[in-house]
Formats: structure tokens, C-alpha cells, sequence
């Protein structure tokens, strides 16, 4: 997918500086070891998780993984996905390259959708998850508008093409599955993003994204747990934020 207009202008600046990790470079922890799971083996962890997504744009290959397992753990339908992945080409001829950068929601501290919305549909939930009130939601489309980042979608309920057919899939998000979809059930005629994978996160689980990921270029943890590796990652001198001088404060980190 290419950048959105909202981002085109910010991206290739950043990139063209991307830099090599040091020899001292964070790596991810051991699979089978999540910061969820971490965080219960420490009696002592009393704090307030404040959960962060990092990514590493120099280890996306841009296989879109993500993209897929996110539209399978989530069941969106055609035309509603979470994580996309920008691409971009670098460089002049002969000396291209391409450049890929993934593209969930931000989970700002600010969130500019939140304070568009007339109903207050959208809130800062537990955690400083960003989430959105399906049933007070009305579908006026105005954090759409709002979000500076082009992480929502609006579900039409249509095209959906598995036998069940659409009114018939359960949707898992928020740790409840909907059922038959009717209005104030399910999210058909609201408007859907990227939760970081809540239901997950409840269960001690990754978000699928990162679980997924073939290059390991995503990281998920506690930024308030100085020991964690997203902690470590984000005082890299490489970590930056999309559009931070918007103030949005994003909750979403990459690596340049």
C-alpha cells in the first residue's frame, strides 16, 4: 500500500537517515516469553503497564504478514484492515530501495479522534489502549476525518465473502464474541481500528501482529518496566515517533 497523503510527507525524510543498530542492539527475548507472561512471573511488578508497540523499519521485509494475521485473528471484513504496510521507494536510479513501514493505530496519549467525537464513542480505555464503544458509536465518520495517521476504518458490512457470510462471523475484539451481527451488536455501521489486540492482551498474549511477524521487527511490552526490552529499544538514538509535532504522543515507536 502506498503512503497516505497524511504521511507522505513525513516518511521519506525519516527513512533516508535510517541508520545500521549498534553492536550493543536490543534483540527480542526468547520466543515463548511474552512481557505479559513476564510481568506475572514478578510478584514485585505492581505498576501500571503502559503498553508500547516498537518496530523496526530496517527488519520489515514487507511480507505483509501482519496485515493477514491481523484481518484473521480480528475477522474484518474486505475493505476494513488494521495494519497495513506503506511502501515506498527510496533513492534515484539506479540507486533505489524500497522501504516499508507498518501502520497500526498509534494509541495516542492525545488522541485527536477522541476529541471529535460527539457521542464520546472513543476514549482512552484500560492501559491507555485507544478503544471504541461499538454500541454508542453513530457512525458520523468524524475520527476518520480526525486521525492524522489514517488508522480507521468504517465497516460497511459488505463484500464479505466467507460461506457464513458476514452477518454470521463472530468478531473477537474487546474479549467478546458478537454473535449474529445485528445493529448495537457488532461493529457493522461503526467505525473500526486496531486495538493492539486487547482480547489478546487479557489472556497474556502478544498482539497478533507481533506474534507473527517473520522478521522479527515488532515489539510489544511495558515502556514503564525499565528492564523490558521496548524500554531499551525506545531510548535508542534510532527510535523516533510519526508526526510527534503534532503532540499526538504516539504509542507507537519505530526504529529508523
Amino acid at each position: 500500500m502506498q503512503p497516505s497523503a497524511a504521511l507522505r510527507g513525513h516518511l521519506p525524510e525519516t527513512l533516508a537517515r535510517s541508520l545500521h543498530p549498534s553492536p550493543g542492539e536490543v534483540h527480542r527475548s526468547s520466543k515463548g516469553v511474552t512481557p505479559m507472561t513476564a510481568a506475572a512471573r514478578d510478584p514485585g511488578s505492581r505498576h501500571e503497564p503502559y503498553w508500547v508497540m516498537v518496530i523496526d523499519l530496517q527488519k520489515c521485509i514487507g511480507c505483509d504478514t501482519c496485515t493477514v494475521s491481523c484481518k484473521a485473528e480480528n475477522r474484518t471484513p474486505p475493505g476494513v484492515s488494521y495494519n497495513v504496510v506503506l511502501e515506498m521507494e527510496l533513492g534515484e536510479y539506479p540507486n533505489t530501495r524500497r522501504a516499508y513501514v507498518p501502520r497500526p493505530c498509534m494509541q495516542c496519549d492525545s488522541p485527536p479522534c477522541a476529541g471529535v467525537c460527539p457521542v464520546g464513542a472513543t476514549y482512552k480505555g484500560e492501559s491507555g489502549i485507544v478503544v471504541i464503544d461499538d454500541d454508542r458509536c453513530i457512525g458520523c465518520r468524524y475520527c476518520i476525518a480526525a486521525c492524522p495517521y489514517g488508522a480507521r476504518s468504517f465497516d460497511f458490512g459488505e463484500n464479505y465473502d466467507e460461506m457464513l457470510g458476514y452477518t454470521e462471523v463472530q468478531a473477537p475484539e474487546y474479549g467478546v464474541d458478537r454473535g449474529p451481527r445485528r445493529r448495537g451488536e457488532t461493529p457493522i455501521g461503526t467505525v473500526r481500528k486496531c486495538t493492539f489486540c486487547l482480547h489478546r492482551i487479557h489472556r497474556g498474549e502478544e498482539p497478533a501482529c507481533v506474534e507473527t511477524c517473520i522478521g522479527d521487527a515488532r515489539y510489544f511490552g511495558d515502556l514503564n518496566d525499565p528492564n523490558s526490552v521496548v524500554a531499551k529499544l525506545a531510548a535508542s538514538p534510532r527510535a523516533f515517533r510519526l508526526k510527534e509535532e503534532l503532540g499526538t504522543q504516539p504509542r507507537v515507536i519505530y526504529l529508523k
